[in-house]
């Protein structure tokens, strides 16, 4: 692909010192505003990958925008060795948010998965009385939950794995939506189920109906933990501000990332029953950054847009009408539209990768997961109209997909 001379030499340079972990489009983005975004020659795209559901509340969004400019003239960084201001009202947001206890804040997804799992040990040891270095967690196959040593030990995805063991021993991993080989996992020593409502990098994989509402009920059978990663699934994209809402689910946890700041920061949390929560204590566990006085102010900023413009709503309505739209396509190779809210896919039975350089062509920037399924998450702030538009060059790109 011919890239203009801008775009090659962003590219090049990026190329030469950075490390290859990852395979991105050729396209060197220079600004963002709402659901678009513009290259280094002046191209404007819609995004339809959100950075991977970090941008549910658009690019730049101007109250998040507005609130990490004030703070950063403040305060930025403390540490938790000193309390300040601003963490106090952003946990609260976050509690009363996701109705539950306490909050324990981090900075990457990973972390607060990692922090995820030290909770529900901790809670086996002390609360259920599993046997020290006994616990299981139960995970399921082709999960993505990050890629610190740890998870990548119980991941399915041979690039993710490859090279870096031995894996870390603790978990149990069954076939994602089999409710038989849960309940058959669960044991004495089970601390805790750690699932994807959605799975999302797997290609948006949807469980069977009522699956997390008796997986729930499993959990408390069995006196487990029942921890949602919604880190890609919460706070709007699948149409309600959980998608464990969807089964009028509680899990015992929350583990939350991404939107949780609209993109303009690291900031991720672990939320979830006092019970748990509170047998963190100090030297336990901790970051340096998390809960820093700008995140907060960013975070608290970010979940009031999410609130006050109804995004989850939005959400549930223009997805059900694009997925909709995306079931009247017809390919010999196209074999299912499938999504919840806007976290919406295209599974092929072919390499999908020429479709999505396809679509980068015409002006939407979408990417493949597993080679086989493209997925469509556009920021939940974008324009009907720029909706329509998207379905268009959708419909035009896969009518010309070779295949």
């Amino acid at each position: 692909m011919l890239m203009p001379s801008k775009t090659r030499q962003i590219i090049a340079l990026e190329e030469k010192y950075g490390a290859h972990n990852y395979h991105p489009l050729p396209v060197a983005l220079v600004r963002g505003k709402g659901a678009y975004v513009w290259d280094a020659d002046g191209r404007r795209y819609l995004d339809f990958l959100s950075a991977y559901s970090a941008l549910n509340q658009g690019h730049n969004h101007p109250k998040i925008v507005a609130a990490a400019k004030k703070q950063l003239g403040r305060l930025a960084l403390t540490s938790r060795a000193f309390h300040n201001d601003r963490l106090g009202p952003f946990l609260k947001l976050l509690c009363e948010t996701a109705g539950m206890d306490r909050a324990l804040p981090m900075n990457s997804g990973a972390e607060a998965v990692e922090t995820a799992i030290k909770a529900m040990r901790l809670w086996g040891y002390r609360v259920k009385g599993i046997p020290a270095d006994r616990a299981e967690i139960v995970v399921c196959e082709n999960n993505f939950h990050g890629r610190t040593t740890t998870i990548v030990g119980f991941s399915s995805d041979r690039g993710s794995t490859d090279g870096f063991g031995p894996a870390t021993p603790g978990f149990v991993k069954i076939p994602y939506g089999d409710l038989a080989a849960l309940e058959r996992a669960l044991g004495p020593n089970t601390a805790g189920f750690l699932v994807e409502p959605i799975q999302g990098e797997a290609g948006v994989v949807i469980p069977p109906k009522g699956y997390l509402q008796k997986a729930r009920e499993l959990c408390a059978r069995h006196k487990v933990l029942l921890c949602a990663d919604e880190i890609q699934t919460g706070l709007g994209r699948a149409g309600a501000l959980f998608a464990c809402d969807h089964e009028g689910v509680k899990p015992d946890l929350y583990v939350l990332g991404k939107a949780l700041s609209g993109g303009l920061y690291p900031i991720s949390a672990l939320v979830g029953r006092d019970e748990v929560m509170s047998l963190f204590a100090p030297g336990t566990h901790g970051s340096t950054f998390g809960g820093n006085p700008l995140a907060a102010a960013i975070g608290e900023a970010a979940l009031r847009v999410l609130l006050d413009e109804k995004l989850a709503a939005r959400s549930a309505r223009l997805g059900a009408r694009f997925l909709d739209r995306l079931r009247t396509l017809r390919h010999p190779k196209l074999k299912e539209a499938r999504g919840l809210g806007l976290m919406t896919a295209l599974e092929f039975s072919v390499p999908a990768r020429p479709l999505v350089l396809d679509l980068m062509a015409r002006g939407l920037l979408a990417k493949e997961t597993h080679e086989f399924t493209i997925r469509l998450a556009p920021p939940l702030v974008i324009p009907e109209a720029a909706l329509d538009a998207a379905f268009r060059i959708v419909s035009a790109a896969v009518a010309a997909f070779p295949g």
